[in-house]
C-alpha cells in the first residue's frame, strides 16, 4: 500500500500545483513508483504544467463512472499522471463522494499519491484533504497566506489528516517576510521545505516543464530536491538563508 500526500494552500497563487508537479518528478528520479493527481474539478490546471494539453479521458470522467481509472492515466517524466479535464459540463457530473475510492485504488499499484488539491475549503477542497493520509501545506511568507493556511491546518486535523509539514514557497529572503521559524510558531508545524523565489520557475511554466527536469541545477530545483528527499525520510538540511546574518544586515542598511 502506497503513501498518499494532498498538496494543500489556502488560496490560489502560493504556487502549489508547481510544487506538487516537481516533487513528483522528484520522487520519480528517486525510483518511487508516482502518481499524481489533479483534484480541482473546476479549475483544473495541473496537466499543463506537466505538457500534457491534450487528453480524451480525464478524472472528470471517472468520477462520473463514464470510464474506468486506468482509461484515464497518462505518463511524463517518468511520473504517472491523472488530469482533471476543462469542461464545466463534465466538471457538473463528478461525484467527489467517489475520490477516495479512486485514491485507495491508485495506492494499492504505486508508492506515492501526490493529490494536488484545490485552494480554500470549498467541499472539491475538503474532499481531497479528507480522502488522503497526509498533507503538506504550502504557505507563502506573509501574513494573509499564513492566515488561510492555518484555517487548512485546523480542517485537516479535523478529517484526521496527518500534516506532514510546511512548505514555504516564493522566499525573497525579503525583511518584510515571516522567516520559516516564524511561521512554524504561528502554524505550530515544522518546515520540511524552503523553496526560493526563482526566475526559472516562471520560465518553466511558461513552457509546460518542470523546472527540475529543464534546469536541475536552478536554485528551486536543489531546494525541491531537498523537500523530495526530506519526503523519502533522507533528513536534508532546510536552507532558510545563504547568510545567518543577512535578515539583520537588511534591517540596518
Amino acid at each position: 500500500m502506497g503513501c498518499s500526500i494532498a498538496i494543500a494552500s489556502g488560496k490560489g497563487g502560493t504556487g502549489k500545483s508547481v510544487i506538487s508537479s516537481n516533487l513528483s518528478v522528484v520522487l520519480a528520479k528517486a525510483g518511487k513508483n508516482v502518481l499524481i493527481l489533479d483534484a480541482d474539478i473546476k479549475m483544473a490546471n495541473l496537466s499543463l504544467l506537466l505538457d500534457l494539453e491534450y487528453v480524451d479521458t480525464t478524472l472528470n470522467e471517472v468520477l462520473s463512472g463514464e470510464a474506468n481509472l486506468e482509461d484515464a492515466i497518462y505518463e511524463k517524466y517518468g511520473v504517472k499522471i491523472l488530469p482533471t479535464g476543462i469542461s464545466l459540463s463534465k466538471a457538473r457530473k463528478a461525484k467527489l463522494d467517489k475520490l477516495e475510492e479512486v485514491f485507495k485504488e491508485i495506492t494499492q499499484n504505486t508508492d506515492y499519491l501526490i493529490i494536488d488539491t484545490p485552494p480554500g475549503l470549498e467541499v472539491d477542497a475538503i474532499s481531497a484533504l479528507a480522502g488522503a493520509e497526509n498533507a503538506l501545506l504550502v504557505v507563502n511568507p506573509e501574513i494573509s497566506c499564513i492566515v488561510d493556511v492555518f484555517k487548512i491546518k485546523k480542517v485537516s486535523d479535523l478529517l484526521n489528516t496527518n500534516v506532514l509539514g510546511l512548505v514555504v514557497n516564493r522566499v525573497r529572503y525579503d525583511v518584510s517576510e515571516f522567516s520559516a521559524k516564524e511561521i512554524e510558531a504561528i502554524l505550530e508545524s515544522k518546515t520540511i521545505g524552503i523553496i526560493p523565489e526563482d526566475q526559472e520557475v516562471k520560465k518553466s511554466v511558461a513552457f509546460g516543464v518542470p523546472f527540475y527536469i529543464r534546469n536541475p541545477d536552478s536554485i528551486a530545483s536543489k531546494a525541491i530536491y531537498r523537500l523530495g528527499m526530506n519526503i523519502l525520510g533522507k533528513k536534508e538540511s532546510i536552507i532558510e538563508s545563504k547568510n545567518p546574518y543577512e535578515r539583520l544586515l537588511r534591517i540596518l542598511r
